[in-house]
């Protein structure tokens, strides 16, 4: 496969038109009465019409059909998407899953839309005010079908095979340690070329954004300039069997046939695109002395709630970095928290549980739930010699870290089959180090 173009930069304002067709792009104004190459406008707005400059959200497309030439949308089976948060009772035990596994493409093939897989969330659909977080599990592209989410945006990581993303923006090409973002409203195609795994965080009716950067100043963490969004790119394909168009609306989904395919878009502009960053251009931040600084520093996207400072969500990480601090517990401390925080791993393994959390699982730690080191990190971070290292080198693991109490579905309780049921053993093994006596602890030597 070429290897494909990309425009540079988080939230521009851009334009871009299919070489094949030369001033694509009309001048001078977004809808004339007769576009170029005779093509529909339509504008995409992922914002309020009246939403201030600096987050008004919106994109024109230039297309050989309007997205509105279909037949009406009928529900179909949902699978095991599911918005449903009280399905199950609340359960704030620390919870932990092995492996998701993958149906095998010998035994039945899935997509990218039949594969995915509600495991936690909360909030309100309707009202535009929460999250959820899924699985997607599939071992087959999308073949003449497309997916839209008119309730919120995805972030996407795979951890296991790459994507090949049709947009009506263009292409991405997808991989471990890449994310994306499809935002509200944008109709995708998925291409995967193997048994595929990933995780995605949806939230509602707020979109991701850069964090601010307070006193680490104007640069740092995830530059903009590392962000990537498709060049145009249309296919001008009749489909006699019929292309179906999926929707995600309140959170059940519908399907429609349409004669040709939905990425016919020939130029576009504006600043409501998808993108892609890779996680390895994250510039760290990290404490240079003494005790930990707290993991928002490794915040890659947030978005924020109506309250100051505090997020739906947040998308952070735990890259390779270097650990210096003196007279310090290196690895995660001991924490209640009053967000919620959902981990998973993309490759290696997580520094603060060697074992256990394992590459294509995941972890839950409700709001206020206790968690931290297992015993067996925390004894051999007590007494190791404090000398400057490498800390997950050849690992990522990541959080989605939300304000919102968080529950569980079925599927991730029960019908999964992945839950681990021994997850708490991994702290019986701690033992009280209390000295009433002493008040100096032993150095290591």
């Amino acid at each position: 496969m070429a290897e494909l173009k990309y425009i540079s930069g988080f939230g521009n304002e851009c334009a871009s038109e299919d070489p094949r067709c030369p001033g694509s792009l009309p001048k001078g104004q977004n809808n004339p009465q007769i576009c170029p190459y005779n093509l529909y406008a339509e504008q995409l707005s992922g914002s309020a019409f009246t939403c201030p400059r600096n987050t008004n959200k919106r994109s024109w497309l230039y297309r050989i059909l309007p997205s509105v030439s279909h037949k009406p949308f009928a529900s179909i089976d949902q699978g095991h998407i599911n918005h449903n948060w009280d399905e199950v009772g609340p359960d704030p035990n620390q919870l932990r899953w092995k492996p998701f596994e993958i149906p095998k493409a010998c035994q039945k093939k899935v997509d990218f839309v039949s594969g995915l897989h509600t495991l936690c969330g909360a909030g309100d659909i309707r009202s535009n005010n929460g999250l959820a977080v899924h699985i997607f599990l599939c071992n087959s592209p999308m073949e003449n079908r497309c997916f839209y989410n008119s309730d919120g945006d995805f972030l996407i990581v795979p951890q296991k095979g790459k994507l090949l993303i049709y947009t009506e923006f263009g292409k991405m090409f997808l991989q471990p340690n890449e994310i994306c973002v499809i935002q509200r409203g944008m109709r995708f195609s998925v291409d995967v070329f193997e048994e595929t795994r990933g995780y995605i965080l949806e939230v509602y009716g707020v979109h991701f954004e850069l964090p601010d950067l307070g006193p680490i100043g104007a640069n740092g963490l995830a530059n903009p300039r590392d962000f990537l969004i498709p060049v145009a790119w249309y296919e001008d394909r009749q489909v006699p069997g019929g292309f179906t168009v999926i929707n995600k609306y309140q959170g059940k989904l519908f399907a429609s046939k349409q004669d040709v395919s939905p990425f016919n878009v020939v130029a576009w502009h504006g600043n409501y695109t998808p993108y892609k960053y890779n996680l390895e251009n994250f510039m760290v931040i990290n404490a240079v002395a003494f005790d930990h600084a707290d993991p928002s520093i490794f915040t890659v996207l947030t978005a924020k709630s109506l309250r100051p400072g505090v997020a739906i969500a947040d998308f952070v990480i735990f890259p390779p970095r270097w650990g210096v601090a003196d007279k310090t517990f290196r690895p995660p401390y001991y924490h209640r928290n009053c967000m919620s925080e959902f981990m998973g791993l993309i490759k290696g393994h997580y520094e603060a549980k060697q074992g256990g959390f394992l590459p294509g699982g995941g972890s839950l730690h409700s709001a206020m739930t206790p968690h931290g080191p297992d015993a067996d990190c925390f004894e051999k971070a007590s007494k190791a010699k404090l000398e400057p290292e490498r800390i997950a080198d050849g690992t990522m693991a990541f959080m989605f870290e939300s304000s919102l109490s968080l529950a569980v579905t079925k599927w991730g309780l029960k019908t999964c089959g992945c839950l681990d049921e021994d997850y708490y053993k991994c702290w019986e093994p701690l033992q009280a180090h209390f000295t009433p006596t002493s008040r100096s602890p032993t150095e290591p030597k």
